[in-house]
């Protein structure tokens, strides 16, 4: 009888470590990649039609706001002059368009195999042993003064915030669909008030509250197209020299 009954014991505790060892190795959704959404960068939706384009520029919020006519066809994102290099503001006009122009007052020196080791060299600077000096690419380049500031495609290292050199940078995706969009003599204001946008936040989630997805990462963030589908996309892409960002005029 004690026999059986330690039979009886040792099978039931093998049931219950079993399934104990079960629900401990059972297979789970693994670690879940928490990643926020991108931050948009721009927005366009001109369908055309009557009315003229027109450009208002806040540098209080780093945002540029598009019309046809009185009516809103989108906003981007801008980098104007930082610290020392102010971007006026103003009433102008674009006076000159040129699709693949480079700066012949800033750029950046190199060494000959590519690397940046300056990139933020002018081209009245002397040029160190062994480098070479680039200018600054500033491609579809809308003039506004007769001094050399414009609108161009460039980087925006931190949104919202002045990084040029006194240019107003556009998203580089962004750029040829405006430099298409505008003729010579399109108006353009810069201002120091705020935008009627506002300063774009992306709607985050905080870091613990944001739900798990059942079968792995969470879904890539929403694009923000342009009308065309297969147009450019809202991140902005950013050109890296040995490791450094070319920051553009």
């Amino acid at each position: 009888m004690s026999k059986r009954l330690s039979i009886h014991h040792f099978t039931g505790l093998s049931c219950l470590a079993f399934a104990l060892l079960s629900t401990s190795c059972a297979v789970s959704s693994g670690p879940v990649t928490r990643q926020r959404p991108e931050r948009k960068l721009y927005k366009w939706h001109d369908e055309g039609g009557p009315g003229k384009v027109t450009i208002r520029i806040s540098l209080t919020d780093q945002i540029a706001e598009f019309k046809r006519g009185n009516q809103e066809i989108g906003w981007c994102y801008v980098a104007t002059g930082k610290e020392g290099h102010g971007t006026r503001p103003g009433s102008y006009k674009i006076t000159e368009k040129i699709e693949d122009k480079y700066s012949n007052i800033y750029g950046w020196f190199e060494d000959e195999f590519g690397n940046v080791t300056d990139n933020d060299a002018k081209a009245s600077e002397r040029v160190p042993e062994g480098m070479t000096y680039v200018p600054a690419p500033m491609p579809y380049w809308m003039r506004l003064t007769s001094y050399g500031v414009g609108m161009h495609g460039g980087v925006i290292p931190e949104p919202g915030q002045p990084a040029s050199h006194g240019c107003i940078r556009m998203p580089k995706d962004f750029v040829p669909v405006l430099f298409g969009s505008v003729n010579v003599g399109t108006p353009v204001t810069i201002t120091n008030e705020p935008s009627n946008q506002g300063p774009y936040q992306e709607p985050h989630a905080p870091m613990d509250t944001m739900p798990r997805h059942p079968d792995g990462p969470m879904p890539p963030a929403e694009r923000n197209w342009t009308t065309n589908p297969t147009g450019p996309q809202s991140a902005d892409s950013v050109t890296y020299r040995n490791g450094v960002p070319v920051f553009v005029r």
